[in-house]
């Protein structure tokens, strides 16, 4: 299973990746297996090992949030395994030009930003960036949005969403040296959220070292 970027050329830093739709044929396995997820992360090939295994979940899977919350009770973050989205204050990023085109949007329809850290107890096991549409959305979606610390995809999910993947980019390498703490950036994941075909979010999930945390279970 290789960490790479999807439907374009790997960067020179992620020439030793193979291309992300073939982790995405393999995930079904990986999911099924606990096999890998159970090693810890005790050298690098260990971390590599446990990030491959999520990240081709990620990359099959129509909800990030699931994924976490599975991931989190099969190693023992937390004695409650719900994910929790931390809203991270600071300014709107505006969606720009090709965003927008992405999510089938003119220039002046209303497009919303949400920044939060998605957290399992103690540990941010990612930071997650979200254009949305809010028109495209219930009511009651978009107040949850506003102002609960609900993960974007409970929110959405009676819409059963679908998720299209456009890049996996490996952050953190194993020849480096020494493991990654809970806090450094492992590999990132962007895609676009669809509902009947309609595109209605993007989203940019940055995931961390905490997700190499082995629990109690």
């Amino acid at each position: 299973m290789g960490l790479a970027a999807l439907g374009a050329a790997v960067p020179p830093a992620n020439a030793g990746s193979a291309r992300a739709q073939d982790a995405g044929a393999s995930a079904g396995s990986a999911a099924g297996s606990t096999t890998e997820s159970g090693r810890e992360a005790q050298d690098g090939t260990g971390a590599r090992a446990l990030i491959e295994t999520l990240s081709a979940r990620l990359l099959a899977a129509p909800s990030a949030t699931a994924v976490l919350e599975a991931w989190c009770a099969e190693r023992g973050l937390s004695p409650d395994p719900r994910i929790v989205a931390v809203r991270v204050p600071g300014p709107d990023k505006p969606a720009g030009a090709a965003r927008r085109e992405r999510l089938a949007v003119g220039p002046d329809e209303p497009v919303r930003y949400r920044r939060v850290r998605l957290t399992c107890g103690s540990h941010v096991l990612s930071e997650a960036d979200n254009w949305y549409v809010p028109s495209r959305l219930t009511p009651d979606m978009n107040a949850a949005l506003d102002a609960t610390q609900a993960p974007f995809g409970h929110v959405v999910r009676p819409l059963g969403p679908s998720r299209r993947n456009r890049s996996l980019t490996m952050l953190w390498r194993p020849e480096t040296g020494g493991l990654p703490g809970p806090g450094e950036p492992l590999f990132s994941v962007e895609a676009v959220l669809t509902a009947g075909g309609v595109p209605f979010c993007e989203v940019t999930e940055t995931y961390t070292g905490a997700v190499l945390i082995q629990g109690e279970r």
